[in-house]
């Protein structure tokens, strides 16, 4: 990483032991559903997550497997190089990442969980969706040991998403652990901003180097119709502290519907003057149980000439968009901040496409569309687990991947098509 690391909370990986007398009844399931909820103090209950006795025999009887899995690959902290030529002994490192059409993926996006303290409309069905048990979602212990092992192969760029990541009681612990990891650049996070104010130095002491905020609106009863929560005060100024902050970049993440916000491009673009920000303005895109409909995608260019209508020097900064780049970039002159635009529906990039993502619950996407996907948390935690069996569920994740879209045709039948997830259940 680019700044100093700090030490943080050295018994990270401390077991949690069952209390003395208490055995596991194995037919206990942790579910909840993520319906509005009225109780004032659910960001608080969000925040401060607490297990019931039996969530935590649970967890500490995947950490069991976990450990066996690291034991059997030689996971040790002072042992990186001996690591990474057991890491490459039986499988091609060079190739694992890069799919059948030459894309090379060094660029993991990492779901922490499925809870998040908003309901934004655009990402989950209105009545919420059910959680899957927290013995499905992948251990702490899990999150660092892939981290790692992807790395390791050549992943140089990190994005912890959600749900809300901030929601993790560990995120700062976590966050420290996988920005240590040698060959890694950047350590990212994408948040709604309503918990970042009292966690961004410490996350940045962590080693996190680069945040994304989703603001949607700058009017704040339409913020609170879109999230269905307050705290739009809360949100923006923590944007305006980011963005004076040590961090090598904030971008400020606006998904645009018709008839809902495009009328506030302007404004957004103004806020960049004196904010030095890149608002980034998202085509709405279609997911299970989002209600999508062509009709509310503006599309790229004609944002463009909405902005221009307003500012006509509003120009192009290719130089700006950066290597295998989701958004194109452009500028007021004179503006500290800058805009981009990502045309996922009107111009797609799947073309120099270089992410992966994996799910809260260890699932391994090679796109975010598509519908396949390979359990990297079932590989870790089969008896027989090795590294090696690891490696090829990615490789054959990878390897699987098309060309565009999820292998669909148009944003219609991605629409139309019943066998991915909610946004919330893939990361965003």
């Amino acid at each position: 990483m680019k700044r100093q690391l700090r030490t943080v909370h050295s018994g990270f990986f401390q077991s949690i032991q069952p209390a003395r007398g208490v055995s596991l009844r194995s037919s206990v399931r942790y579910e909840s559903f993520s319906g509005v909820a009225a109780h004032p103090k659910v960001n608080q209950v969000l925040d401060e997550e607490t297990d019931s006795v039996f969530e935590r025999i649970t967890h500490t009887q995947t950490q069991s497997k976990t450990r066996r899995l690291y034991n059997g690959i030689a996971i040790k902290k002072n042992a990186h190089d001996a690591e990474k030529n057991e890491l490459s002994n039986n499988v091609d490192s060079q190739s694992l990442l890069v799919d059948s059409f030459g894309r090379m993926h060094n660029y993991l996006r990492i779901s922490l969980t499925e809870k998040c303290n908003l309901r934004c409309r655009y990402c989950m069905p209105e009545e919420g969706i059910p959680l899957a048990p927290k013995s499905e979602m992948l251990t702490t212990e899990e999150i660092v040991f892939l981290s790692k092992l992807f790395i390791d192969q050549g992943v140089s760029k990190i994005r912890l998403t959600g749900g809300e990541p901030l929601v993790r009681r560990d995120i700062v612990e976590l966050c420290a652990e996988i920005g240590k990891q040698k060959g890694l650049e950047d350590l990212c996070i994408t948040t709604n901003g309503i918990l970042l104010e009292r966690k961004l130095d410490g996350l940045i002491d962590a080693g996190v180097n680069r945040i994304n905020i989703s603001l949607d609106t700058l009017v704040k009863p339409k913020f609170e119709f879109i999230t269905r929560r307050k705290g739009f005060e809360r949100v923006k100024q923590v944007i305006e502290k980011a963005a004076i902050s040590d961090l090598d970049s904030v971008k400020v993440n606006c998904v645009v519907k018709r008839r809902f916000n495009d009328n506030e491009l302007i404004d957004f673009v103004h806020w960049t003057q004196d904010l030095p920000v890149e608002v980034r303005f998202i085509e709405y895109m279609p997911f299970d149980g989002n209600r999508w409909n062509p009709d509310a995608v503006v599309p790229y260019y004609e944002m463009v000439d909405t902005i221009r209508k307003s500012y006509p020097d509003f120009g192009r900064q290719r130089n700006q968009d950066g290597a295998n780049p989701t958004s194109k970039t452009w500028r007021v002159p004179g503006f500290k901040g800058s805009v981009g635009f990502i045309s996922s529906m009107s111009k797609h990039f799947c073309g120099s496409c270089n992410r992966l993502r994996i799910t809260a619950d260890g699932n391994l996407k090679a796109c975010l569309f598509g519908s396949h996907e390979v359990s990297l948390r079932d590989l870790m935690r089969e008896q027989s687990a090795d590294v090696d069996s690891v490696l090829k569920g990615i490789s054959e994740s990878v390897g699987k991947k098309h060309r565009s879209l999820g292998g669909y045709d148009t944003p219609e039948d991605i629409a139309k098509a019943e066998n991915n997830r909610e946004m919330i259940r893939i990361g965003g």
